[in-house]
């Protein structure tokens, strides 16, 4: 399961591992959440395209953020139950924009899709998750 605590605003929304990725929030609402990654030579694999782990942590932080958005500065938190991922394209080089939208849920558990498309908008990767909240006490 992947931990995300989420903040009340785009200002307080970071990790340390998604720093270290170069992620940056640009819009984030309810059900909603775009995040971008401008690729740089860390993020590629042996055959200099955008490596996997990469694209999965970009679809996973999408999707969980759009589904922990709150006003009124209530900080929630949300673990990934599970992250079912299509490799459809392929990154060698500009800026990646991830895409998460909540697509339902309840109380406890919501459902997400998410896209990492590139630059000239070519579909890299799809996903279908699962995420639970959790409660402060957790």
């Amino acid at each position: 399961m992947t931990d995300h605590s989420e903040p009340s605003d785009l200002r307080g929304r970071s990790s340390p591992f998604h720093d270290l990725l170069g992620f940056r929030m640009t819009e984030w609402g309810e059900g909603h959440c775009v995040i971008i990654c401008d690729l740089a030579e860390r993020h590629m694999n042996r055959n200099e395209t955008a490596h996997g782990g990469v694209l999965m942590a970009l679809l996973d932080e999408a999707a969980a953020s759009a589904g922990v958005w709150t006003e009124g500065g209530v900080a929630r938190r949300s673990v990934t139950v599970d992250l079912t991922t299509s490799f459809i394209g392929r990154a060698q080089r500009g800026r990646l924009t991830a895409t998460g939208t909540r697509i339902g849920g309840g109380s406890k558990i919501y459902f997400c899709r998410s896209e990492v498309r590139d630059e000239g908008g070519r579909l890299v990767a799809a996903a279908s998750s699962t995420h639970r909240l959790r409660s402060n006490a957790e």
